[in-house]
Parts: C-alpha cells; sequence; structure tokens
C-alpha cells in the first residue's frame, strides 16, 4: 500500500532549480538585506544571499500569484490562484518563525496584488479580474476591516496596488483606465477613494512605485511611458519619457535614494533614468521581459528577474549584469544523468536542453531550438552525444561539451518523436513516436539508416528500456500495451495488457522482470519470459505516476506522478520507505544518479528538484 505519508521517512531536499519569471514584483529582497524571496509554483523560496543555501515556505494549495515583504521584514504575504469559484487563499508568514502567522480567505479565484502598511499595521490585497475587489486586513486580530469594489463600473480592472511610506491610512490602486488614491476610515470601518485625473490620458497601469517622501507617485503603463502623480492634490504632473517610450511597456519600477528610477520593461531593457524628465542614463538588455526589481539595501546592489526564468545582480556604480540563477520557464519533460557520473544531469523542456552541474546548480550548458519542444532525452553511454526526441518529428544528437548538433534525423516520426533510448555499443538508436511505431536507426560517423520499423502500438509511445545486452527491449505506450521486442529478429516477444495508459518502464537489473507505471496509479510488475503479472501495488493516492526509476542494484525505485510526492520504494516489499514534498506542480520524471547519491526530479511547473538518495549503496 501507498500508506499514510504522515509516519513515513521525509526526504532530503538538497538544491531546487526554479523561479516562477511570470508573477510581477515577485522578486524581492527582505529587509535583513540576506535573503531573496520569491515564488515557484506553490512554495515561497527565501534563499540566502551568502551562502545559497534555500528554505521552502509550504503551505499554499495552488500557484503563487504575488508575493510583498513588510517595512521592518516581520513578515512576508502571498496569494494565490484557484479554480473558478473557489476563494483564493491569501497567506501571511511569520519571517522569524518561517512558520504561517495567519490565512485569510475572501477573494474569489485569484489575489491579485498585496502591500503591507509601513507600521506593520495592516495588509490590503486586491483580488484578481474575477473578484475585482479590495479587502483591508488587520494582522493583529487576522480579521478583515473592510472591503470596497476596486474601480468604478465604468472603469477597468484594477491591477496593482501600493502602500504610502509613511501613513498607515493611504494607499494607492491602480489599473486600466483607474488611478485611486484610498483613505481607510478606521472607526466607520470603511476606506474612501479618490478618482486621480489624469485628463485626456488614458493608460493601463501595470505598477506604481512610491518614493520616500510620499509626494509624488509614479506609475509604469502598457503604452511605456511614466505618470508622475501629485498624491496630494490628485492631479497628473507629467509624463515621460516623450520620444523613446519604453519598448512593450513598463513592467516594474523603483526609485533609488538619488531620485534617479530603475525601469524594468517588457522587451527586456532594464534601464536606469533620471527622475524629473526619465531620460536615460544607462541600459542594459537582458533575456526575457523584466518582471521584479528588487532593491538591496540603500540602493547600492539591485536585482531583476526577468520572464524567462532568470535571476540578475547589479551594482549602482558599474551597472554591469550578472546573471546568478537560471531556470526553465515552462514544464520540464525528461532528465537524465551521464552513465557513471553524478556530477552532470541533463533536462529539457520547450525550446532548449539545458546541462547542469549537480552540487552548485549552475547552468553549464543550453542547447536551444527555438519553437520546439523536447520530449525526452538520453545520454549515449560512452558520454560522447546527447541523444533527444522532439515534437517537430526530428531526432537530434548534439555533443555535450559544446552543444554542436552532431546529427539530425529528419522526419523520424510522423506525430513527433516522444520517446528515445540509446543502446551500450553507441551504435544504434531506438525511438518511439506519436502515431505509435518503434523504429530502430543506425548510427554512423555524421549518418544514419532505419534498420527497422516496428508497428504494434496503436498510440504515443511513452518509454523505452533496453536490455544490457541490447537484444530485447521494451516500450511502453499509452494504449495500454507494454512490448518485449527482440532487437536481432524485429518481432514481439511479448506483450503486457492492462486497461491504462502506460507512461513508464523499468528493467529489473537482473532482467527477468520489468515494472510499469502510468494513468491507473497502480506499479505493476510483470515476468519478462512470459508477460504474466506478478503483483499490483497502489502508486498514488491520487493522478498518474509519470515517471520511475530503479537503482542499480535493484532494491528499491522511485516515482513521481499528479500526486506531486516523490516516493522510494522497496522493490521486494513493495512498500514506500521515504517521501519527498516539495514538487508544486505533477512530477513529470525521476531519476536516480549512478553513485546512488542524489536523485533529480522535474515538473510542470519548470521546477528541477535534487534530493538526497536514502539508500547509499555500500562500496
Amino acid at each position: 500500500m501507498a500508506g499514510d505519508a504522515q509516519d513515513i521517512p521525509r526526504l532530503e531536499l538538497e538544491a531546487v532549480i526554479g523561479f516562477n519569471g511570470h508573477v510581477f514584483s515577485g522578486l524581492r529582497v527582505h529587509p535583513d538585506r540576506e535573503h531573496l524571496i520569491y515564488p515557484l509554483g506553490c512554495t515561497v523560496i527565501l534563499k540566502s544571499l551568502k551562502d545559497g543555501k534555500q528554505e521552502f515556505l509550504h503551505g499554499h494549495t495552488n500557484n503563487v500569484s504575488c508575493v510583498t515583504v513588510s517595512k521592518s521584514g516581520c513578515y512576508i504575504a502571498s496569494g494565490q490562484v484557484t479554480f473558478m469559484g473557489f476563494k483564493a487563499d491569501l497567506i501571511i508568514w511569520d519571517y522569524e518563525k518561517r512558520s504561517i502567522h495567519a490565512r485569510l480567505q475572501l477573494h474569489k479565484a485569484k489575489v491579485e496584488g498585496l502591500a503591507f502598511s509601513p507600521n506593520d499595521k495592516y495588509l490590503v490585497s486586491l483580488g484578481g479580474q474575477d473578484d475585482g475587489s479590495i479587502v483591508v486586513w488587520n494582522l493583529e486580530s487576522k480579521e478583515a476591516i473592510c472591503g470596497s469594489p476596486a474601480s468604478a463600473h465604468s472603469a477597468g480592472h484594477c491591477l496593482t496596488i501600493e502602500y504610502t511610506n509613511h501613513s498607515d491610512t493611504i494607499f494607492i490602486s491602480a489599473g486600466n483606465g483607474t488611478m485611486r488614491v484610498w483613505e481607510l476610515d478606521l472607526p466607520n470601518r470603511k476606506i474612501r477613494p479618490t478618482e486621480c485625473q489624469t485628463g485626456q490620458l488614458k493608460r493601463i497601469v501595470k505598477c506604481i512605485e512610491i518614493p520616500d517622501d510620499d509626494l509624488f507617485f509614479y506609475c509604469g503603463t502598457t503604452s511605456g511611458d511614466i505618470l508622475m502623480v501629485n498624491l496630494k492634490t490628485r492631479l497628473l504632473n507629467s509624463c515621460g519619457p516623450r520620444k523613446q517610450k519604453f519598448s512593450k511597456g513598463v513592467n516594474t519600477l523603483k526609485v533609488l535614494k538619488s531620485g534617479d528610477i530603475l525601469v524594468g520593461s517588457g522587451d527586456g531593457m532594464f534601464t536606469l533614468c533620471s527622475g524629473p524628465n526619465f531620460k536615460t542614463i544607462k541600459k542594459v538588455q537582458l533575456e526575457g521581459g523584466v518582471t521584479s526589481i528588487a532593491v538591496r539595501g540603500e540602493g547600492h546592489q539591485f536585482f531583476a528577474g526577468t520572464e524567462a526564468a532568470q535571476i540578475y545582480r547589479f551594482g549602482y556604480t558599474d551597472f554591469k549584469e550578472e546573471l546568478i540563477a537560471t531556470s526553465h520557464n515552462s514544464a520540464v519533460k525528461d532528465v537524465a544523468f551521464p552513465f557513471g557520473t553524478s556530477e552532470l544531469f541533463a533536462t529539457c523542456s520547450q525550446d532548449d536542453i539545458r546541462v547542469w552541474h549537480a552540487e552548485t546548480s549552475k547552468e553549464l550548458l543550453r542547447i536551444s531550438v527555438p519553437n520546439m519542444t523536447c520530449n525526452a532525452l538520453d545520454f549515449m553511454i560512452d558520454g560522447h552525444s546527447i541523444i533527444s526526441a522532439w515534437n517537430d518529428g526530428k531526432i537530434r544528437v548534439f555533443a555535450p561539451e559544446t552543444g554542436r548538433a552532431m546529427l539530425v534525423i529528419q522526419n523520424a516520426h510522423s506525430m513527433g518523436v516522444t520517446a528515445i533510448a540509446g543502446t551500450r555499443d553507441c551504435k544504434r538508436i531506438i525511438s518511439g513516436g506519436g502515431e505509435g511505431q518503434v523504429r530502430v536507426w543506425e548510427i554512423l560517423l555524421g549518418c544514419h539508416r532505419l534498420i527497422e520499423t516496428m508497428k504494434e502500438h496503436k498510440a504515443t509511445v511513452t518509454s523505452i528500456k533496453i536490455k544490457s545486452n541490447d537484444k530485447e527491449c521494451v516500450t511502453a505506450s499509452s494504449d495500454g500495451a507494454c512490448i518485449i521486442w527482440d532487437l536481432v529478429r524485429f518481432v514481439r516477444n511479448q506483450m503486457v495488457l492492462a486497461n491504462t495508459l502506460f507512461r513508464s518502464v523499468c528493467y529489473h537489473p537482473e532482467e527477468y522482470q520489468i515494472i510499469t507505471s502510468g494513468t491507473d496509479r497502480k506499479i505493476g510488475y510483470w515476468e519478462v519470459y512470459d508477460g504474466s503479472a506478478i503483483r499490483e501495488l497502489e502508486g498514488s493516492l491520487s493522478g498518474a505516476i509519470n515517471g520511475m526509476h530503479i537503482s542499480q542494484n535493484g532494491q528499491h525505485f522511485v516515482t513521481g506522478g499528479d500526486e506531486k510526492l516523490v516516493k522510494v520504494w522497496d522493490y521486494s516489499e513493495g512498500e514506500v520507505t521515504h517521501v519527498g514534498v516539495g514538487h508544486s506542480g505533477s512530477i513529470t520524471s525521476v531519476t536516480i544518479s549512478s553513485n546512488n547519491r542524489s536523485m533529480v526530479s522535474t515538473s510542470v511547473d519548470g521546477a528541477v528538484l535534487r534530493w538526497r538518495y536514502p539508500h547509499p549503496s555500500s562500496p
């Protein structure tokens, strides 16, 4: 049985590679100047700037949509999205204890924005477009004080919210054709808005920034200009830059102590411009639209987060960008370790394959194929090539040191290549496609030859494993069949049928049994010789099991799937020995390193997690 997750030992999480760059102003620097705070899936990550150690705030049930930190640094608040018709959680975290201070529910479907009052008395929250309300919460009593619709019926949706720096009762909201200054009337439990007059200007405001003196505030717009509004008179003071607008809109703004403004725009330009006239002083092009800017301390150092899930660090004096963290910005499809080493591993997703250094989580190599998705990858045993399966029907072979394309097999499958494996002698590749064919290719120097096509499967081939003597392989398919093929005569040896869409299959190292997993949440043990079922385990309580890998000694295997848990199993007992909690999206693949020290799991939210393997093999 899968057992109850409560009393099973936990896996030790060693590192997380991931950052959700699509959350506007999601990257923050804590006032202690020692930690970065950013979202990934439904987790909020605290990363130490000194030694890179990560801590995790688990509590959200769906993706985090906004993050903010109080001025004193005592509290962090984060909001999430949820399904239509349900209430979205808003969690206030106690920073010292790293625990939940309060969980508040009022907004429907999404929490769009959050802001703490300057003295940590109140938190104001803004609901998403299906909710459209602003609520003020009392931090001490953990209750709502009052609420109000965010914008007038005639105006558009409200998109952002910010508190002033000195008053606990005044905050500002803005969005599509709406800009309001709110005052909290505590005795009457009301919030009263005043519309800001912008004259003829019609703008959609994406972000608000209020300098320390609270005289003016700046609004960044989707049109690529910045509005400067007087906070006392509520009138538009100026609008700029006149000529050179910021391309693809202003996503985020930060005002420095000097009065200069840091601007992050949608085309990836990170700009320092002078306060009064918005003239560009310095600018740097980053990869992906800039979505967050975080200032550390007095502004001597700042960080920028982009949509391409990259985090950059800048010094104020030299204004040179330094890439400090990279990660996948879409679902990671597969992960593989090279044979005989655990220092490196490779992952693949939409647009690229990346090779990582396991110990430091640094990206060593990126192989980009724009607009294509890599479905599966593997290292050849000699370590001279990475073989990869792509959704455009091509098999691509790359050199692992340089990323040079060594070979492209055109039209390998008609509905995209979905699974791939290389033989031990490194002379053949076996691939599976979306149409259900299994093909054997001979790889020669710089060229290739199709040896055989085996047509039995009726649907997508999801996994291929080859026997160590290269004379037999097993393929799993979503037509509910696992077929064991003879690779000498290219005929079917055995077939396993089950009422499921198979997702993965593994040979036991002694190769007389296979284990399978799929959408029926069961783990099946089968006899290779005659295809008979040996036993069936209840693999998860909910959702498919998408990834599975068996250790080299065959004593344990690891699974992961839609349940978002990584489970380590004892092969002969059929019991779960350890559970890993940390993923916030469905797990797509898991693998154990060849030295049995660590394992890596990947998920739909772009996260790559490295765990300590709990059963290190005795040398």
